[in-house]
């Protein structure tokens, strides 16, 4: 998605309301609060290692110059290079751009973690988060008029789901890059973030430890990797572009 400053700040705006708004459905926090907000956040750690599985394994699209530019080998600065990208990037959709996007990150990390927030959330936020969350605003005002109100435990969950997804490729691009704001370190000593030391598992073998915020998630999706991979899926062909 384009970097469009703008519709940026519309969209974390409209979100921020949004979040807002579902909080105080909250109401009084009771001692299910918590435990329900850390399976949120579980559950976001776990769509974060879903997702980041089926983009590494599902094939690029071919014809459309999609090795080249992953084999590119000279300066990705060049306006050749530039050029090329912009040409590629106009024949494909949004999917095939974030599978690409994933394949591509594996030999260069760290350009995950240069590029700016809105190329890294907005089309979650665009596509998911932002009308997820406004579907449970619209849920907890009508349950409330209707005199059953969501339980605030369940609304706590579900808030702590939808920042931990919405952040998810943010929290992505922290591990691939030397500075980070002081909350991300803090989030990283209270185990709500994984550390770049075990991300690195990741990229060591690309065929574990594939959830990417705070890493609980794993041991379950590594065991599904695994059954996948002996029912002849996962194929390796599929990490990187074709011609």
């Amino acid at each position: 998605m384009k970097d469009n400053g703008a519709l940026a700040r519309i969209a974390y705006l409209l979100l921020a309301i949004s979040l807002a708004g579902n909080l105080w459905f909250v109401g009084v926090p009771g001692w299910a609060v918590l435990p329900a907000a850390l399976a949120g956040w579980y559950l976001a750690d776990l769509m974060s290692g879903a997702i980041h599985m089926y983009m590494d394994y599902r094939p690029c699209r071919t014809g459309v110059g999609l090795d080249r530019l992953y084999f590119y080998e000279g300066s990705r600065e060049s306006a050749d290079y530039q050029a090329l990208f912009r040409d590629t990037m106009r024949r494909i959709g949004p999917i095939e751009r974030l599978v690409f996007d994933f394949k591509n990150h594996h030999p260069r990390p760290h350009a995950l973690g240069r590029r700016k927030l809105w190329r890294q959330i907005g089309s979650t936020v665009i596509i998911a988060t932002l009308p997820a969350s406004i579907g449970l605003n619209l849920l907890c005002w009508a349950a409330t008029r209707i005199g059953w109100p969501v339980p605030g435990w369940f609304v706590a969950g579900v808030i702590a789901f939808l920042i931990g997804g919405t952040f998810a490729q943010y929290f992505h691009g922290t591990l691939h890059r030397d500075h980070n704001p002081w909350f991300v370190h803090l989030m990283r000593r209270l185990r709500l973030l994984m550390t770049p030391e075990a991300h690195a598992i990741h990229h060591d073998t690309l065929a574990r430890d594939f959830s990417t915020n705070c890493g609980w998630s794993n041991p379950v999706l590594n065991r599904l990797f695994d059954r996948m991979q002996r029912r002849g899926g996962m194929d390796r062909a599929g990490l990187e572009p074709t011609a």
